[in-house]
């Protein structure tokens, strides 16, 4: 039996219900729904018009409704009469397939059906701004080399503590809390787990993390590269591959290299092969690619890939090996759309199992200083239009997503780098208004 949601109401106290989804784009929308009514959109879901949001629909088609996920409800730590409750989306009686939560269902569904289950961790880095957006939160956070600066976290000890507790109170165990490598950017670490839970637990993360930035007069920024001068907001995944029951590591093996299974290998090469096609949904925004393929920052890295390679305990390469049982891919951004992420990452990986593809030899060589010596390593694309190309043209996600999702992606992604293009700078007046 499905959890009752209007009974849970009643014995946790909520008055209100946030029935949410995340469309193509990673906006979250919601509607508010007492809970009186929760029943019959437990039962029904929310109404929305698709084509108002990111989703491929026109005015003319029928009602989208948000079906709440009761095992996803989330009772908000620092609002504790409203309820957050991830959806899946439906229409005219049928499953919206190519809706971003759809999807990771859909591979989570191919791994199961090969004894497969994958867990991950997400590392989500952020910025926190003044109101306007325009600076830095903290004036005195001005050291060249920031990271881990006891100082500058302890100034923000009440908005960073105030998201931490939340996290305690909802069961998340986190971990640590840092801050990061640029000046005003921080990192928060909760346990990893099943993916779809990790997805939905990462979109309402970044929800909670604006949400009481805003109550402690900050604004809380995950975009990629809101500085040119600092390091940009990575998002990292700590991958494995359990058996179905979610208790035997299928990545772990003793006798492997680094402690990684055969399996793991393949898993790893299948990322490694649709690396490029998955920047898209990895990197999703035009300013996501002045992150990946950054010039040195002021603390002396930028601590993003712009080559496929993978090594061991190494951080200058897109994947890295850090422990056995685990690899950690560095190459998403703060952009990145929760389910996609997740998502893109099981679909390469099962890939690479099915069709047993080697990732080749690592390398442990500084990619930041030696990256240059490096024969045959495929670069990733410089642009999102680059990025976008490489998406349409694989043949791994469509065989993975389908058609009609890649088709759609692409299309609304292309109309944004042309609206980026129907832009002019400043720098382009500034450097060609007398050539």
């Amino acid at each position: 039996m499905a959890t009752d949601l209007a009974k849970v109401a009643k014995e946790r106290k909520i008055k209100y219900f946030l029935i949410s989804y995340v469309d193509l784009f990673g906006v979250l929308r919601a509607k508010l729904a007492p809970a009186e009514a929760i029943a019959g959109m437990q039962r029904d879901g929310a109404g929305f018009a698709g084509f108002a949001t990111w989703l491929d629909m026109t005015p003319a088609h029928p009602d989208l409704f948000a079906r709440p996920d009761p095992e996803s409800l989330i009772q908000l730590p620092w609002k504790p009469e409203v309820g957050w409750l991830a959806s899946d989306l439906w229409m005219d009686g049928k499953e919206v397939v190519d809706s971003p939560r759809a999807q990771l269902k859909r591979q989570i569904a191919a791994a199961a059906a090969k004894g497969m289950r994958m867990k991950s961790g997400v590392e989500c880095e952020f910025f926190l701004l003044t109101p306007d957006g325009k600076t830095l939160s903290d004036p005195a956070d001005t050291q060249e080399k920031p990271c881990y600066d006891q100082m500058a976290l302890m100034r923000r000890f009440d908005v960073i503590t105030d998201i931490c507790n939340s996290m305690l109170a909802l069961g998340w165990k986190p971990y640590q809390n840092d801050h990061e490598d640029a000046n005003g950017q921080f990192e928060m670490n909760w346990e990893y787990d099943d993916a779809l839970l990790t997805a939905d637990r990462h979109v309402f993360f970044k929800y909670m993390v604006r949400q009481l930035a805003e109550k402690h007069g900050f604004r809380a920024t995950f975009m990629p590269k809101p500085f040119a001068n600092l390091t940009g907001n990575g998002c990292h995944a700590h991958v494995s591959v359990w058996d179905k029951t979610g208790k035997k590591n299928l990545f772990g093996d003793a006798k492997g290299e680094l402690g990684l299974s055969r399996m793991a290998y393949q898993f790893l090469a299948g990322v490694i092969h649709s690396a490029d096609a998955l920047c898209s949904f990895f990197n999703p925004t035009v300013n996501s690619y002045k992150r990946i393929n950054a010039p040195r920052t002021v603390s002396g890295a930028t601590w993003a890939p712009n080559t496929i390679t993978y090594s061991g305990n190494n951080r200058t390469h897109m994947v890295r090996i850090p422990d056995a049982g685990r690899f950690e891919l560095r190459l998403m951004d703060g952009a990145a759309n929760p389910y996609l992420m997740q998502a893109g990452v099981l679909a390469a990986g099962l890939d690479g199992v099915a069709n047993r593809r080697d990732p080749g030899p690592r390398l442990d060589i500084n990619m930041y200083t030696e990256g240059h010596k490096v024969k045959g390593a495929k670069k990733l694309p410089l642009n999102l239009l680059d990025a976008l190309r490489l998406t349409d043209k694989s043949k791994v996600l469509r065989e993975r997503f389908g058609d009609s999702f890649i088709d759609s992606y692409v299309r609304f992604k292309n109309e944004e780098w042309n609206q980026f293009n129907r832009h002019l700078s400043d720098w382009e007046r500034q450097t060609t208004l007398d050539c």
